[in-house]
């Protein structure tokens, strides 16, 4: 008989060592950072972090248990904060509950300090987040608060409303330069069907329905249709094509670390399938801004995810994330490997071959606050073998400031790509990229030349930014959004359409570049002296003319800042019109990271923009606005190949000639991923206005300078180029029907009838 005795004890070994292997296997660069994430999600989850709610709602209860009775004044306090953070987290019909308690109850000396306002206050805006909550969201509709609200954005259930109205007319009454509450009391009255007819004459402000001056074809929020409504918090957007297929997908994310990245292919049959679970992205948490990139030029598109940002103290030291395209269909981060590792507050990175050696670098904007830790900018080269070296030191570029937005592009044309800096610090930063000059081989030196450029003369805060090239003169020119406030949104809006705005009221501030260096602050003369607020923003051509439009994702953290998103139209690069109301694009929810993209292939540019806000409770509904046609202009779509050049052809410039009547004309574009807190893929989508051919096409390539030529080419067609090869690709991709995939139980498109009150 065999003796299998030294054989079971084999295996007992074999198991053992197995065993021992698999616990001292060294975890990967992806496992490490999602126990990063872990660790940051405890951490912020704490009462001193002012967005964190539900840790504060923990701590408020338990100091209101532990108050004894006799110190009414302090449990008042507790319990005014608490109902704060109740409307922060969502549970308002509990915050209503506590403020009124808080109405009754409170100490007549609480009248005198103005306590007592503010108690009125604050319930008026639980009340007005109730009737959001019950008609916006959870019966939502494409036209909820969408600016002027009218038909299925009426509210069918009015109390939250009506409890609104009711509040502020009294408090008006006694305080009538309050322009917070009279603008919210107006949006109240509309989301009943009740402005302007019904609102007290002294209450008013006129005009909130007028039609714009200069009017577009309204756009239509298809989301619900293709279940694209993400409900989620503050977050990013990418529209890119991630598997090469030719047609767009969609990729976002949210800031809090308890919410999944989402991934959405387009099928190229009218419909998106939901890839983010066999993606992979799904593992990942958090991101207030996502942006897409080619780090390996391996032809894929790849994903940087940016954290942290507006987190202070040690809130905001969270990692970024650099997720890999593995090329079918999945993603894996490869940040510890690549040595992109950082722990700083951030939103904002910009992708740019800097040292002009074929590769992508990029440049992250952190968050330097007052009185906080110190988180310099960092910049980091491409080493070419999946890894980067950080030299921001090296390159002069170590700006501490509270970075908002950066956006790269060549201002002077000298061939090497130049950093703008938008900063809450209340200055703006322009560094110019002298070349590779460093002590080390590939290492680039920037100059700061702010003053030179003439770009010191406003001390205003800014957020969104960009380079844009709005006039088509060649130069690149700068949008750098305003964000100076002293009051909630709400105010500066019915400011003006008063006519009593302060210097900076959330103007889109554009400077023009003078092709000498300097710059020029032309927002007046633009008739962009407009109220926005942009966070969110991008830009893109929404009616084929050739002239680069702009969209502005409005807002702040606060309830009370209900203010429409804004749509501008650039009329040939002489001036901007405001067409948001004509669009229907006005949401008052908190735009966010906005994307730019022809999602449907039949030639004009589409958005999708994230609508939630940095609290819980002001998660809410992402819009798919689709573009009807704006007309019969021409258009052309080209996907640059670089060679020598980075693969996906970023910081690469396009000149377009063509013939409009006889006159010749040129258009200008980069190619770029749209705005610092917003998206557009790096395939260009250019208008061509009437033009019936394109004479040329010049291309110059950047990193490797290469100028390339393409002669009399036809319109309305996608094309790839690649360089070195005068060979123009036609690429045929099917213009795409959306299917209708409503999820909603009950449809309300349909006008309702006015509300009583």
């Amino acid at each position: 008989m065999m003796n299998i005795r030294p054989k079971i004890i084999l295996s007992a070994i074999v198991a053992v060592g197995i065993m021992a292997m698999s616990v001292c296997k060294k975890p990967s660069s992806e496992e490490k950072m999602l126990q990063l994430l872990q660790e940051s999600k405890a951490r912020v989850f704490h009462y001193q972090n002012d967005f964190s709610p539900e840790a504060q709602l923990a701590y408020l209860d338990s100091s209101i248990r532990e108050t004894p009775e006799a110190e009414q004044g302090q449990l008042f306090k507790l319990n005014h904060f608490k109902a704060t953070v109740l409307v922060q987290i969502g549970k308002v019909e509990e915050a209503i509950s506590i403020l009124k308690r808080l109405e009754r109850n409170q100490n007549p000396i609480y009248q005198q300090i103005g306590i007592s306002r503010r108690i009125k206050d604050d319930l008026a805006v639980a009340y007005l987040r109730l009737g959001e909550q019950a008609n916006c969201i959870t019966n939502h509709s494409i036209d909820a608060c969408i600016l002027p609200i009218r038909n299925g954005g009426v509210h069918r259930d009015i109390s939250g409303s009506k409890g609104t109205v009711d509040i502020y007319k009294r408090l008006l009454a006694e305080k009538p330069d309050d322009l917070e509450a009279r603008w919210l009391l107006n949006v109240a009255y509309m989301t009943l069907g009740k402005y302007p007819e019904s609102v007290p004459r002294k209450m008013l402000i006129p005009n909130l329905d007028k039609a714009d001056e200069t009017s577009v074809n309204a756009f239509q929020d298809i989301a619900p249709d293709l279940g694209l409504d993400v409900k989620n918090m503050a977050g990013g957007t990418i529209i890119e094509d991630f598997d090469n297929d030719g047609y767009l997908d969609l990729i976002m994310s949210s800031w809090d670390l308890g919410e999944s990245m989402h991934y959405f292919k387009n099928k190229g049959d009218g419909s998106f399938e939901d890839k983010s679970a066999i993606s992979g992205l799904d593992r990942f948490t958090g991101g207030l801004q996502v942006m897409q990139t080619d780090f390996n030029n391996d032809g894929f598109k790849d994903v940087f995810v940016m954290r942290g940002g507006w987190l202070s103290n040690t809130f905001g030291e969270q990692p970024n994330s650099l997720l890999k395209n593995n090329g079918d269909g999945t993603f894996t981060d490869v940040t510890i490997d690549s040595g992109l590792l950082s722990f700083h507050p951030t939103q904002t990175a910009t992708w740019n071959d800097f040292n002009n050696d074929g590769w992508v670098d990029v440049f992250i904007g952190n968050e330097t606050s007052i009185g906080a830790n110190h988180h310099p900018c960092e910049l980091y080269l491409n080493n070419k073998n999946g890894t980067f070296t950080e030299v921001a030191n090296l390159a002069n570029c170590g700006i501490a400031a509270f970075v908002k937005g950066v956006t790269s592009g060549d201002f002077d044309n000298d061939g090497w790509n130049d950093i703008f800096l938008s900063t809450l610090s209340g200055n703006r930063i322009l560094l110019r990229n002298k070349g590779v000059t460093g002590a080390k081989p590939g290492h680039v030196v920037f100059e700061d030349v702010t003053q030179k450029a003439a770009l010191d003369k406003d001390h205003n805060r800014s957020f969104t930014t960009w380079f844009f090239d709005y006039d088509n003169d060649g130069w690149l020119d700068i949008l750098c959004g305003d964000y100076t406030m002293q009051y909630n949104l709400s105010y500066y809006a019915a400011a003006e359409q008063l006519s009593v705005s302060p210097e900076y009221h959330g103007q889109p501030v554009v400077y023009k570049n003078n092709h000498n260096g300097t710059f020029s602050n032309v927002t007046r003369d633009l008739g962009l002296d407009k109220t926005a607020f942009g966070m969110g923003g991008s830009f893109g051509d929404i009616d084929n003319d050739g002239f680069l439009d702009i969209f502005l994702g409005t807002g702040n953290p606060s309830y009370k800042s209900l203010i429409p998103n804004k749509m501008f139209k650039n009329m040939g690069g002489k001036s901007f019109a405001d067409v948001t109301s004509s669009a229907k694009v006005g949401s008052l929810q908190k735009g966010h990271g906005v994307g730019f993209g022809d999602m449907d292939n039949d030639g004009d540019q589409d958005i999708y923009i994230e609508m939630g806000g940095a609290y819980l409770g002001d998660a809410y509904q992402n819009s798919f606005f689709l573009n009807p046609g704006q007309g019969n202009n021409n258009w052309v779509s080209i996907d640059l190949e670089g060679m020598a050049a980075n693969k996906a052809a970023i910081g690469s410039r396009l000149k377009i000639t063509i013939r409009e009547d006889g006159v010749t004309r040129y258009i200008y574009r980069d190619v770029n991923s749209g705005g610092s807190f917003g998206s557009a893929p790096f395939k260009r989508e250019i208008g061509l206005g009437t033009a019936t051919q394109i004479d040329e096409i010049e291309i110059k390539w950047n990193g490797s300078g290469h100028i390339q030529k393409i002669q009399n080419v036809a319109v309305n067609q996608f094309i790839k180029v690649k360089e070195g090869s005068n060979k123009v690709e036609k690429v045929m991709l099917k213009k795409l029907t959306f299917k209708d995939k409503s999820h909603h139980e009950i449809p309300l498109c349909a006008p309702v009838a006015k509300a009583s009150i």
